[in-house]
């Protein structure tokens, strides 16, 4: 019996990356975990294998985020698989790595709609179905602290993640439920592909404080431990997960 045993989670953009690294921790703590994703359908299915033979429940499904009703598209889907949810882990997200003189339009729009408006109404749209005393766990960023101008929109689109994990948890407060924000650094992940040029990463590198870059397993611990009872008492708090990234000279 895991510290989860009982609940069900729902974890967005999860056949990958930390996402993935999310889904496998909150099966290995008990809970039953909805594999959700948008593309890569043989990999959702990967994470619901490696779940299960770890002994854990999961299912996985596919809507896309970042177009019209996608909220209600992603809910009527879920809704096959599962009544009720205790813990929601808005993990789903787009980059947008360029100058602000370089950014278009429809990119900009993009990364807000999938990063923001997203995350927004499904939660808006979840709330009947999240159980009081429930979690929801936004991934945010620390680029959202941190003055990166090549990642300027992305930024930003982190930032009102921040603020929106602020008012949610004033405004979910009365039902017990906790709404927190885990901002990590860069990743070693395939949202980050730039890592594979040598000057990059050794750049990365000294900019975190433990002169390494983070895997998902650095991470993952701490939405662990927020999902968890042990967390009760923790809301709107946006909990920094960098590595100490920002604190000395470097540059990133």
């Amino acid at each position: 019996m895991g510290i989860l045993s009982g609940k069900t989670a729902l974890v967005t953009g999860a056949s990958r990356g930390i996402g993935r690294a999310v889904a496998e921790r909150l099966a290995a703590d008990g809970a039953r975990v909805g594999v959700h994703y948008a593309n890569n359908g043989t990999a959702a299915k990967d994470v619901v294998t490696a779940i299960e033979k770890a002994g854990g429940e999961a299912f996985s499904f596919r809507t896309e985020l970042g177009v019209p009703d996608d909220a209600v598209a992603l809910w009527a889907e879920f809704d096959k698989y599962a009544d009720g949810l205790d813990i929601l882990v808005n993990n789903a997200g787009v980059g947008l790595t360029a100058p602000i003189d370089q950014v278009q339009e429809i990119d900009f729009d993009r990364l807000f709609a999938v990063n923001v408006k997203a995350p927004f109404f499904i939660i808006q749209q979840g709330l009947g179905r999240l159980r009081d005393s429930g979690r929801i766990i936004n991934l945010s960023s620390a680029t959202a602290r941190i003055a990166m101008p090549l990642v300027a929109a992305y930024s930003a689109s982190k930032g009102a993640i921040n603020t929106l994990t602020l008012t949610l948890a004033e405004a979910l407060a009365p039902r017990g439920i906790t709404v927190n924000a885990v901002a990590p650094g860069i990743v070693e992940t395939d949202f980050n592909p730039w890592l594979a040029i040598p000057e990059m990463r050794a750049r990365v590198e000294r900019y975190a404080a433990f002169g390494r870059i983070a895997t998902p397993a650095d991470v993952v611990g701490l939405v662990a431990f927020v999902a968890s009872e042990e967390a009760r008492w923790i809301t709107g708090q946006i909990l920094d997960v960098s590595g100490g990234s920002g604190l000395g000279n470097g540059s990133a």
